[in-house]
């Protein structure tokens, strides 16, 4: 073996193995740190590779009851906005994949209610990347998909079409509805079959066995096996922004999925230049805003993303949840928690980021050192 062999072969050794140079014992201090201070009750931290589960372990509880149960790696939980890039995301993008729809489309070629009033020039795209100009609207609960789409079409647009980035639930609605306008299927029927079924993630549904989820906080105490979101409750529990309940496990196959350029264990559910678009970078506020189509690159949401490459890419949820994607590394952390204050929102964020940055650290191996722990060179 050579010399440079022999020391690409320690340094793979010593990234690839939290044991050689790496203590994972960082990971559990950070958490239970997190918990003694109230932040969360519990939770769940997953970190992986294209090619298996590196790190996987539950801490605390699924609530703050402290006869709550114990937090277990297979507790269900609400993943509120990740619900974007899990299902509402995927499922426009396997739609344009089929020619269903474009992205370029107007929303008006989709949604006739928008018809004289202004905004003849909003496309797909620009719901996907929160650049529709469109607010948040409160809903009404006689029927708030109608009043969500007719609040859409009748606000002003607040700035120029395209170019400026504001996060908007209401985008995400609406891309739910033009799936089942496009398939006369729900998101929920059209998720589980595109994507859930085929890729063995029997633990995400937005119809959760309300038995083993963890408990989400809500104004009028806590919730568990029920949406969080207000929205998403006034709209049956099925939308395109919130909604979605899975487990640490089934998104851990959902991230090996994109990794692999859309296909897991022979199942191919995007193509591979679906995920390129899905993950490329679409800039906005003069290039200080960069988003791919549902995914969150760098943003003001963007701190997860901690000591990953600029690369990355990932998402958050406001229950607690997140996941971010390094296609340098091939690498990518899941935490979902049972968070508790929602007041601390930095250092929710801090807990998010540092998270990021020590599963870089510990497991984040370049995939070109990945097979130089073992040489055959006599």
């Amino acid at each position: 073996m050579t010399v440079f062999k022999a020391f690409l072969c320690a340094v793979s050794l010593a990234l690839a193995s939290p044991s050689f140079g790496a203590d994972t014992a960082s990971i559990d201090a950070l958490v239970n740190e997190a918990i003694s201070r109230n932040l969360i009750a519990g939770g769940v931290v997953l970190i992986g590779n294209r090619d298996q589960v590196l790190f996987e372990r539950a801490y605390g509880r699924v609530s703050s009851n402290p006869e709550a149960r114990v937090m277990t790696v297979d507790t269900i939980f609400d993943i509120a906005s990740l619900t974007k890039v899990i299902a509402t995301t995927p499922a426009i993008l396997k739609l344009a994949e089929e020619r269903r729809l474009s992205l370029l489309d107007p929303v008006l070629k989709w949604f006739p209610e928008f018809a004289g009033r202004g905004k003849d020039s909003i496309l797909i795209l620009n719901l996907l990347t929160h650049t529709s100009g469109l607010d948040d609207i409160p809903l009404s609960n006689e029927n708030a998909l109608k009043s969500a789409i007719a609040g859409a079409a009748a606000q002003s647009i607040k700035g120029e079409i395209g170019s400026r980035f504001r996060y908007a639930d209401l985008n995400f609605i609406l891309l739910a509805e033009l799936v089942r306008r496009a398939t006369g299927a729900g998101l929920d029927l059209y998720a589980q079959a595109s994507f859930y079924s085929p890729l063995a993630m029997h633990d995400t549904s937005f119809n959760p066995d309300k038995l083993r989820c963890s408990a989400t906080l809500c104004d009028s105490g806590s919730l568990t096996g029920e949406v969080q979101d207000r929205l998403s409750r006034q709209l049956g529990g099925v939308a395109g922004h919130a909604g979605l309940f899975s487990t640490a496990a089934n998104l851990a196959r959902f991230s090996q999925m994109m990794l692999a350029g859309g296909a897991l264990d022979g199942e191919r559910v995007l193509a591979q230049r679906t995920v390129d678009q899905m993950t490329a970078p679409y800039f906005s506020r003069g290039g200080d805003v960069v988003r791919g189509l549902g995914w969150d690159i760098a943003s003001p949401y963007s701190s997860p993303r901690g000591g990953f490459s600029r690369f990355s890419f990932g998402h958050t949820g406001y229950s607690g949840s997140s996941v971010w994607i390094d296609p340098a590394s091939e690498t990518f952390v899941v935490l979902l928690t049972a968070r508790m204050d929602y007041k601390r929102v930095r250092e929710f964020n801090r807990l998010r980021g540092e998270l990021s940055t020590l599963a870089s650290l510990l497991f984040a191996v370049p995939p070109e050192l990945r097979d130089l722990t073992i040489f055959n060179d006599q």
